[in-house]
């Protein structure tokens, strides 16, 4: 899913763009650390002088007073800290969500169509969670660690350099391994992290067609499938453990072999009178200090590794090809918005224009030079056999996808002229496999106009015979309905979008195959909707069922992308042979 755009966009860019609208906590989190630290650097200089007063038998009141301060600030310093850096990570990794989310619903239909909704999932939940990772423990600890590492160097050098130069060694040693491991732990956590979108992307499949896995008994393949993906993400997991328990280990290992070599030279120099004791003690005491600053710096590289590989698949998405829409003000109240600033108030006329489309993955063309007028107003159907292109049409008019060649004008004003929002308040849109959302009633008539009154939505409801629905649901416009409508028939959920769509009263209905899971009487009744809908508005009609359209005011045949004929139905029964044969098929010539 690389693209080149990801690949340009540089990870601390990324990360400092997530971090800039947070910096005044974050820097005051991060000065309240380093207070912290600098005072941890005081508490073996303080231990020495406590020393110093014991051996040369002076009072050590001053001495004790000074470190237990030096303590008990530290570690309120430390409290306050984490805790402002906490919050603010949080709020990072918010911040990330938010952009993510946005940037996916503004997405081009077929880039969203391109991707596993699993794995947007995980990358959503998951990779943003690396965000909080980030800005909590990476970037703090690198400036903290890195000052506390220089700080207690400069010290461990007024204290004796000759046991620096001891401890140098093995530090260098350090950074020598861990510029080899590094690398290896963002390649393990990018495997990891893919292949937790894949098991995501695995799980959503077997989710999304549970009623076609049941009724196949194909419960132990999905489970098998799940289980593969799952053990490539534990594989990839243990491997990213793996790596980062040997940084944590060398790491570890090479503090404890400086304070043995610093013991064994400083103990020996003590002993030779080149040094005095409690400047060993002191030595030692940074030594084990040293650890702190060293495990935050390799435990913060870790993350930064893993927290890398998330922003590069954060940015795979960010460069996906986006629709020129602004969330805040994208969905209007109702179609009349756009009318009040000047667009014609009446049904609206659709012209194609010698327009040519052809699917990514496809190699022959969807739509080849289709000239097409839809006129203002009346019942227009496209008919045809599958894959002629009639979908294919009203993908374009909404604006889903653009043509490769010629132009679409509404009202006479082409496609492109359109604000995004503005032409989809004016297209009233009900596609084929139809979209019933969880919650209410209410919700799912009223989800583009939620404004609209009890009584709109009534009216609505009976429009579209779905009366009985609602008395069935005692009359509560409230109540419930399942994820995807499986509490209602197909017609039911068809009619439901088309109720949906009236309720914005749009100047052009475009309806996508709306009969198809409809009864004789049912189809009847709608057909008899459409009829009358068709009187004040533009009404465009994808259908397969002929017997929905035999009273269009005009049918077009398409073929291989292209009108072939135009007419009504008598007309075409007699003068298109492609027609005839599919009116012939469902009895109706």
């Amino acid at each position: 899913m690389s693209t080149p755009a990801a690949g340009q966009r540089h990870w601390l860019r990324m990360i400092a763009g997530y971090v800039r609208p947070h910096r005044g906590p974050f820097v005051a989190a991060a000065v309240l650390l380093l207070a912290s630290s600098l005072l941890g650097l005081a508490q073996p200089l303080a231990a020495k002088a406590l020393i110093d007063g014991l051996t040369a038998g002076q009072g050590v009141g001053r001495a004790l007073t000074v470190l237990t301060g030096l303590v008990i600030t530290a570690a309120v310093l430390l409290g306050i800290g984490n805790y402002l850096i906490l919050r603010t990570a949080e709020a990072v990794a918010l911040d990330g969500r938010r952009g993510l989310v946005r940037h996916l619903l503004r997405l081009t239909v077929p880039a969203l169509q391109r991707q596993a909704p699993g794995d947007l999932l995980a990358r959503v939940t998951g990779d943003t969670m690396l965000l909080r990772q980030i800005a909590s423990q990476s970037l703090i600890d690198i400036f903290t660690g890195g000052v506390m590492l220089l700080g207690a160097v400069a010290l461990m050098a007024v204290v004796d350099l000759t046991l620096l130069a001891v401890t140098a060694v093995v530090v260098v040693l350090l950074v020598v391994i861990m510029g080899l491991l590094m690398p290896r732990i963002r390649a393990a956590a990018l495997r990891s992290q893919e292949s937790v979108g894949d098991m995501g992307a695995a799980l959503e499949r077997a989710l999304g067609a549970f009623t076609t896995m049941k009724a196949s008994g194909t419960e132990a393949t999905e489970a098998a499938r799940i289980d593969a993906a799952a053990l490539t993400a534990y594989r990839q997991g243990v491997s990213l453990a793996r790596w980062g328990s040997v940084a944590g280990t060398s790491a570890g290992l090479a503090i404890q072999v400086a304070f043995l070599v610093v013991l064994g030279v400083g103990g020996a120099r003590v002993a030779s009178g080149a040094m005095p004791v409690s400047a060993l003690v002191a030595f030692l005491l940074y030594v084990a200090y040293l650890s702190h600053p060293v495990m935050q710096l390799v435990g913060a590289g870790t993350y930064l590794q893993i927290g890398r590989a998330a922003l590069t698949r954060i940015a795979e998405i960010d460069a996906l090809p986006t629709e020129p829409i602004d969330l805040p003000t994208a969905r209007p109240v109702r179609a009349a918005t756009p009318t009040a600033a000047g667009a014609p108030a009446g049904p609206a006329e659709v012209v194609f224009e010698q327009v040519s489309f052809r699917y990514p993955d496809r190699d022959e063309p969807a739509l080849r030079d289709l000239t097409l007028t839809v006129p203002a107003g009346g019942l227009t159907a496209l008919v045809g056999p599958s894959g002629s292109g009639k979908t294919t049409v009203l993908a374009l008019i909404e604006r889903f996808t653009e043509p490769h060649r010629g132009r679409i004008l509404v009202d006479g004003r082409p496609l492109a002229d359109w604000p995004l929002a503005e032409l989809r308040a004016t297209i009233g849109y009900v596609e084929q496999d139809v979209a019933v959302l969880a919650g209410t009633l209410r919700e799912n008539v009223a989800y583009a106009t939620p404004g609209a009154t009890d009584e709109e939505i009534r009216a609505v409801l009976r429009t579209t015979r779905l009366s009985t629905l609602l008395d069935r649901l005692g009359d509560d416009l409230d109540a419930p309905i399942r994820h995807r409508g499986l509490s209602l028939s197909g017609g039911e959920r068809q009619r439901i979008a088309l109720a949906r769509a009236l309720l914005r009263r749009p100047r052009l209905l475009l309806l996508d195959e709306v009969t198809s899971q409809l009864d004789a009487a049912n189809e009847a009744a709608l057909r008899e909707v459409i009829q009358d809908i068709s009187r004040r508005t533009t009404v465009v009609v994808v259908a397969h069922r002929l017997s929905t359209i035999l009273a269009a005011d005009k049918i077009v045949v398409l073929d291989n992308g292209t009108a072939r004929s135009v007419g009504s139905h008598p007309e075409l029964v007699r003068t298109d042979a492609l027609y005839a044969s599919l009116a012939a098929e469902q009895a109706l010539v």
